[in-house]
């Protein structure tokens, strides 16, 4: 490792190769806790290049737990997380409105590392168990049309430098991977990023595998449509600037989408705007990520009629119907 960290102090780069390996060996324990902290570091000072993120990839779906769910046509709704913004779980709430709204989701998520409360952290909160058994996970996209991927259980490269990522408490190269790795490959993306250099490298990176996908960027800075300012949504057709307007809301104001102080408040949060008790800005946020999911799938008409049914499944209660059948 001190001979890969000399390379990389002296400005150079890893190949698709290098960095496949070496996630691989970091995975297998074969350098200490303060050699894999110093390789970490080296990407919080400098950007991550395309051949470097393509080989930490392959590595974590060459080491993940294989999972078969046969044949859904599902989305995974999913940010980097690491825009320093501390909203709310949007992604994660715009997931069950888009499973009580008819579109079978496979998330995946974790525990927060940068944030007060990740997705694992608040479906943990509402009581729900994780589960790696393909069985598990189908009878929950059987009775709720969704299904949790708790990453550590499918990524055991991940589980081994979960201490160091919490003791950091910074965006690392982890969280540019966290979307790229869902082990059960869903068919559709809605992936937030938190600057549009990351979202070129993911552009280039899905559009080489033909995939189908929607990148989110919220030109101030949020990994998720957040309505505080014009969102850039990039598809393999192109890309489109939208105004707050246009995606169904008015200009917010950041505070209005705080996620709270504790993992408690970012339950309690999620909880009341699921059961319909939301503030109209947190409906807004998340009635706009729902539909641009619904539509990134082409399946449910244009973004206006995706808004729409989005709307209807939070307010009629089909998203609150969603949690309530996966956590029992």
């Amino acid at each position: 490792m001190k001979q890969i960290l000399q390379y990389l102090f002296n400005h150079q780069t890893l190949t698709k190769v290098e960095a496949k390996s070496i996630l691989l060996e970091i995975s297998q324990g074969k350098f200490n806790e303060s050699e894999v902290t110093a390789f970490i570091t080296v990407f919080l000072m400098r950007s991550i290049t395309l051949d470097e993120l393509m080989g930490f990839r392959e590595a974590l779906l060459q080491l993940a737990t294989p999972i078969y769910l046969e044949d859904t046509d599902g989305i995974d709704i999913v940010g980097t997380g690491g825009d320093g913004k501390d909203t709310f779980n949007i992604s994660t709430l715009a997931s069950f409105i888009v499973a009580g709204a008819g579109q079978t989701v496979v998330k995946q998520g974790n525990y927060g590392a940068s944030s007060i409360s990740g997705s694992s952290n608040v479906l943990e909160h509402l009581g729900y168990q994780f589960k790696n058994d393909a069985e598990g996970l189908k009878s929950d996209l059987e009775k709720a049309n969704i299904c949790f991927l708790h990453a550590p259980l499918f990524h055991p490269a991940l589980k081994s430098v979960a201490p160091l990522r919490r003791q950091l408490g910074l965006k690392t190269f982890f969280n540019l991977l966290g979307p790229l790795v869902n082990p059960a490959r869903p068919q559709y993306r809605l992936i937030g990023v938190a600057n549009l250099e990351i979202a070129r490298l993911y552009q280039y990176l899905l559009q080489k595998e033909n995939a189908s996908f929607t990148l989110v960027h919220a030109l101030d800075g949020y990994d998720e449509i957040s309505l505080t300012g014009d969102t850039k949504i990039i598809t393999e057709q192109g890309e489109k600037v939208y105004s707050a307007e246009e995606l169904g809301g008015q200009p917010l104001a950041p505070e209005s989408l705080s996620g709270g102080k504790t993992k408690e408040e970012a339950a309690l949060i999620f909880r009341t705007i699921l059961e319909g008790n939301g503030t109209p800005e947190q409906n807004a946020v998340v009635l706009a990520n729902a539909a641009m999911a619904l539509a990134s799938t082409q399946k449910f008409g244009n973004y206006s009629d995706c808004f729409q049914l989005a709307k209807e499944s939070l307010e009629s209660g089909k998203a609150l119907e969603v949690l309530k059948r996966l956590i029992h």
